[in-house]
């Protein structure tokens, strides 16, 4: 019922892009991605006006996934009831807003999700019970680290039961760092084994938001980093430049 979820536990890497109302959807969600995520942080579009963008997404093989402005209750659950299967939460500093974060995502009674019925991406169910409890189950529960703060409490963080993966927003965690997009500085780098070493240790998939430009991806997965996102527009272009070279003119 989650695809993503399935693969992380079996040790493979989920890539998914980004997109927004005017992205074609359609085609993304079946073109080999994994997921789609959307960000309501930063982007300027409600998370109600996200609907018709993710239920188009039913079936198809990429889930969806929206980051929330921020940890809160309402906005994950308006994420939840569009049909988000996996919900990311900014600025994640500590070990209390982790268990927050958990408790919006999950119903009662492993957490304080308030019911709007039964959701038809999750699949059928005979009850309401046996429902929730599945979407308690593969729901994708993702806290970002992005602060010294958050850095400090990594462990404490990865101790609460629920999270599936541990997001670096490579921009801000940099800033934070005082080395602003400095992705090459060693300090930063540091912090990246840190937060992987840590999830290993925790059990929780160490993730990046993205993969900073002319840094290799492989590399992240080799460090264990199992979820990112990639821009689509470049390779999308050069498949139908590709298909069009075979065509004579």
């Amino acid at each position: 019922m989650n695809t993503v979820k399935d693969m992380l536990k079996a040790g493979k890497t989920a890539i998914g892009t980004t997109a927004s109302l005017s992205s074609p959807v359609d085609f993304l969600a079946d073109s080999g991605f994994d997921f789609i995520l959307f960000d309501t942080q930063h982007d300027a579009v409600d998370i109600k006006e996200l609907k018709n963008q993710v239920q188009a997404m039913r079936g198809k093989k990429a889930i969806p996934i929206i980051r929330v402005g921020a940890n809160d209750q309402a906005l994950v659950c308006y994420a939840l009831d569009i049909g988000a299967k996996g919900i990311i939460v900014p600025m994640v500093n500590t070990k209390q807003e982790a268990i927050s974060m958990v408790q919006w995502c999950k119903y009662p009674p492993e957490g304080q999700r308030s019911s709007a019925g039964m959701r038809g991406e999750w699949g059928k169910f005979e009850n309401y019970r046996d429902y929730m409890d599945a979407v308690n189950r593969d729901v994708l529960i993702i806290p970002m680290i992005e602060t010294v703060e958050s850095l400090d409490n990594i462990d404490e963080i990865l101790s609460v039961p629920g999270i599936d993966v541990l997001l670096v927003g490579p921009s801000d965690l940099s800033i934070n760092l005082g080395m602003t997009l400095d992705y090459e500085n060693p300090k930063y780098a540091e912090a990246l084994d840190k937060i992987a070493a840590a999830c290993k240790k925790a059990g929780v998939i160490p993730g990046m938001y993205f993969i900073p430009g002319g840094q290799d991806p492989n590399m992240f997965v080799e460090r264990g980093f199992k979820l990112f996102t990639l821009p689509w527009n470049k390779w999308a272009a050069s498949g139908i430049q590709r298909g069009l070279e075979t065509i004579k003119k």
